[in-house]
């Protein structure tokens, strides 16, 4: 996240530079720029999942393709899993908007927030190694459902990360 935080804070131009030496209006900034650097990481992590929600559903194919018509249903489960995920990410209110002004967020549950926010991440990273199985599992039958079931499991976590995610929000200050 401070990747995001930093990309933003460097891009502002040089009025806003400027009003941020007069009192109070710095941490104005700040919160817009972490507003922004938000949003930039939810577009980043959104559009990760959709990639991975395009390659299971040309998995889905092959896997019929290749016979496996009965692992369809348990593939939809982890292929609706994903979708949930990416749409979460990308229709939550972005930014700790409201978040910084009704509920005072400090420094070490902002640290909690980035965690969740890498783990977003390296679920994606997860998912991605669990396709790179599928697909490497459509010959062979047997492994099908325990690679599928992988699948659906972190692609559930991966919103209950994000839910949970959204509860320490709720819970600060």
């Amino acid at each position: 996240m401070s990747d995001f935080f930093g990309t933003v804070s460097g891009d502002q131009d040089p009025l806003r530079k400027l009003l941020a030496y007069i009192p109070g209006f710095g941490g104005y900034i700040e919160r817009e720029n972490r507003r922004a650097a938000d949003k930039l990481l939810r577009d980043s992590v959104s559009r990760r999942f959709e990639e991975l929600y395009k390659r299971l559903s040309a998995l889905q194919s092959e896997v019929i393709a290749s016979g496996g018509i009965e692992y369809i249903d348990e593939m939809e489960k982890a292929a609706l899993q994903l979708r949930t995920f990416a749409d979460k990410i990308r229709t939550a209110t972005y930014g700790y908007s409201g978040f910084f002004d009704a509920v005072k967020i400090n420094e070490d549950e902002l640290t909690k927030l980035y965690q969740f926010d890498t783990a977003f991440f390296q679920f994606a990273d997860g998912i991605s190694a669990a396709l790179d199985t599928l697909e490497g599992s459509l010959g062979n039958p047997e492994a099908l459902p325990a690679t599928i079931r992988n699948l659906t499991s972190l692609a559930r976590e991966a919103t209950q990360t994000f839910e949970h995610r959204y509860d320490q929000i709720n819970s600060a200050g």
